[in-house]
Formats: C-alpha cells, structure tokens, sequence
C-alpha cells in the first residue's frame, strides 16, 4: 500500500473531490 502514496498529497485531495461528487450527486 505504500507504492499507492507515491503521487503525494495531491492523489488524495482528488480522492477526496471525486467522494465529494459522488455524495453530492447522491444527494441529489
């Protein structure tokens, strides 16, 4: 799991934008 956090920081501020979508598209 370790070679998943090679991008930094940045691959999981994009994880966390697409979850954001996807609860905001469920809310809808």
């Amino acid at each position: 799991m370790s070679h998943t956090f090679h991008g930094g920081g940045f691959s999981l501020i994009v994880v966390l934008f697409i979850l954001l979508v996807i609860v905001g598209a469920a809310w809808l």
